[in-house]
């Protein structure tokens, strides 16, 4: 999947959250247009209002995850599309049930759309349209069929799919935030291994490469479970709290200064560096990485403390 704007185009901003279009989309454009959709068309132009269904329906399961994910007090600006799929950026609040609306949000638009596109197909057969306008048939069974796919596809429990985020978010509830990422990452894994397979036996260059990206997202997870399972058994410090993920921030030189490369302890010497007195008023949360200025980090119970400690 793509990890950024790379290789995109902007199309819009809708809610403060950019679009933008992958370059995959114009090869896949190509595909649809010389007869490789979903639907068997008489005309051309069929083919294109295909391949523009296939991108209203992805643009939207994409602003189901963002909108969900702002619902809940996260942060979501941007969305890139590609074929069969696309990727809402989103930051949730680090917090189970947060992540899982967020994500799940995403499938169940296309939970919405799949009995409203059944219904149109439903009524258009017995109303005629298979043969007295059968390409409006053709496209109503297609974009039904697109959702569907969709759906089900976006559902494998492999991560990064929403299935493999949503399967992550559930085992959060009782394993926590760490383990939960590396067992999801670990079954993703297995089930990539498992699309690889069904990918060479049915010789799918296009559900390979997709596969391909699936498989350096779950080492991406994997690495930051470990990273999250690490820091899990730091010792915390009193008196200060991030204030978005509530945590209170790891004992230790755990951050670098931008101005000389040290490591230091940023709670330590009150956001400056030892080494070159650099000033840091921001401060990054090592666990959600939301940065805020230094006194909201402060609880209450501590901030008289603080007050007469700083420099």
């Amino acid at each position: 999947m793509p990890t950024g704007r790379q290789g995109s185009i902007r199309l819009f901003q809708f809610k403060g959250i950019h679009v933008f279009l992958h370059w995959s989309w114009f090869v896949w454009a190509l595909y649809v247009v010389q007869g490789g959709g979903v639907g068997k068309y008489s005309s051309r132009p069929w083919r294109v209002i295909e391949y523009l269904s296939l991108f209203v329906i992805v643009l939207l399961h994409e602003f189901g995850h963002s909108l969900a994910c702002r619902q809940v007090g996260g942060q979501a600006n941007q969305i890139v599309l590609w074929p069969l799929g696309g990727v809402a950026y989103v930051s949730p609040p680090p917090r189970a049930g947060a992540t899982l609306w967020s994500i799940a949000a995403g499938p169940l638009v296309n939970v919405v759309l799949a009995p409203v596109l059944y219904g149109l197909l439903v009524m258009s057969r017995a109303f005629g349209l298979a043969h007295t306008h059968h390409n409006v048939y053709a496209w109503i069974g297609a974009a039904l069929t697109i959702d569907v796919f969709l759906f089900v596809f976006n559902m494998l429990p492999i991560y990064p799919l929403d299935g493999g985020q949503i399967l992550r978010s559930l085992l959060w509830f009782a394993l926590g935030r760490g383990r939960s990422l590396l067992l999801a990452t670990v079954v993703g894994f297995i089930g990539a291994i498992g699309l690889i397979a069904f990918a060479i036996w049915r010789q799918d260059a296009w559900l390979g490469v997709i596969t391909g990206f699936m498989v350096l997202n779950c080492w991406g997870g994997l690495q930051h479970a470990r990273q999250l399972l690490r820091m899990a058994k730091l010792p915390r410090r009193d008196g200060f709290a991030c204030p978005a993920c509530r945590n209170a921030p790891p004992v230790g030189e755990l951050w670098k200064c931008s101005n000389c490369g040290q490591p230091f302890d940023i709670f330590e010497n009150h956001g400056a560096c030892p080494y070159c007195s650099a000033q840091y008023p921001i401060l990054r949360c090592l666990d959600c990485g939301e940065a805020r200025s230094m006194p909201e980090w402060v609880t209450p119970a501590a901030e008289k403390t603080f007050l007469r400690g700083r420099p």
